[in-house]
């Protein structure tokens, strides 16, 4: 009888943690997931789940907890790193969270003998930066990368911190927007299109990409299992792209919304939200979803991409186009919705 795969997801408390780790349970894996102290557990409730606790500040808490948790002596089989900050109060927490942990944590498996047969590193596809915006040609593997956010060239410097490393089986993931259910970002343009409201950026058109969470997993485990992926950069992304307001279109329609008012918003008058949004999440210490960075990437008109090398390599195949992605997500809301009713409802009587 063959052992089980040993796995090893680091940043499994957040929204795509808590899907790899399910998938990988029902793959098969012996799965270990990687949190903080401090990281919910909401979505890692399986009881077959090994939990390793990371001080991510602390290398030898990190190396110690490594030693402790491995469950041979070469460690596991694969290793995923989904750990990442998307927003920071500071500006500086994006190098020190997307760049110093992950090579601190690859630095720890080389010196201690850990390396995994494959290490799958989440990048995004803004560490390639703004792409063609006149003829909209799709974003390729071949984009040479030129970041111009902060978020994009902490993940670039980690990129290229992997390729320094002859022997080391990395992989790189570059997955456009992921929704799905329990996601922040995206939830709150449906729920301003349940309010009647869409607001979009800019005047000229823009071209949007997105990936439904399940497909990303899928894409995951295809990726490690397969011989042909080691040093290789993936862009992964539904095959097609979609206009703001086919994206409006497909929310109001699961909503059973008629009527919604879309606003286009000037970029000037955007970038002044988002600069006073800054400095307010910097005075109260806490992470603005609106910001300078995510302005940049807001006023990007071309997310169109290239997934070609994904299927040669992986056969990789979106199984969900946005339509059926945004039914299962508004669906979730909607669930989620009833049942905030629900509770308020029963306090109040």
């Amino acid at each position: 009888m063959n052992e089980k795969k040993t796995i090893l997801i680091i940043g499994a408390g957040g929204f795509i943690g808590g899907f790899i780790a399910s998938r990988a349970l029902e793959r098969g894996y012996d799965t270990w997931v990687g949190v903080r102290e401090s990281t919910s557990r909401r979505y890692l409730t399986d009881p077959r789940l090994h939990f390793v606790v990371f001080d991510y500040d602390d290398p030898d808490a990190v190396a110690g907890a490594l030693r402790a948790n491995a469950p041979s002596e070469r460690g596991w089989d694969y290793i995923i790193w989904n750990l990442g900050a998307t927003k920071c109060a500071n500006f500086s927490d994006f190098n020190l969270i997307n760049f110093m942990y992950p090579r601190t944590f690859v630095e720890i498996l080389r010196r201690e003998g850990l390396v995994p047969d494959r290490f799958l590193y989440m990048s995004s596809l803004s560490a390639l930066g703004p792409a063609d915006e006149r003829g909209y040609t799709p974003i390729t593997s071949h984009t040479v990368p030129d970041p111009n956010t902060r978020y994009g060239l902490s993940k670039i410097k980690t990129e290229t911190y992997l390729e320094t490393l002859p022997d080391f089986p990395w992989i790189i993931f570059r997955p456009t927007g992921v929704y799905g259910p329990h996601e922040r970002d995206y939830l709150m343009m449906i729920k301003s299109i349940d309010s009647g409201w869409d607001f979009g950026v800019g005047y000229r058109r823009q071209l949007l990409t997105f990936i439904y969470v399940d497909d990303l997993v899928t894409a995951m485990f295809q990726a490690i299992e397969s011989p042909d992926t080691i040093r290789r950069k993936y862009i992964i992304s539904e095959d097609r792209a979609y206009t703001q307001r086919e994206f409006r279109t497909m929310v109001a329609r699961e909503l059973g919304r008629r009527f919604v008012i879309p606003v286009k918003l000037p970029l000037w008058a955007v970038y002044a939200a988002s600069a006073v949004a800054e400095e307010i999440g910097r005075a109260r210490l806490k992470p603005s979803t609106l910001n300078r960075d995510k302005y940049k990437i807001m006023r990007q008109r071309n997310w169109s991409c290239d997934i070609s090398d994904a299927r040669r390599d992986f056969g990789f195949s979106p199984q969900f186009p946005l339509e059926r992605g945004l039914h299962l997500t508004v669906e979730a809301y909607l669930r989620e919705k009833a049942a905030a009713k629900a509770g308020k409802g029963g306090k109040d009587e």
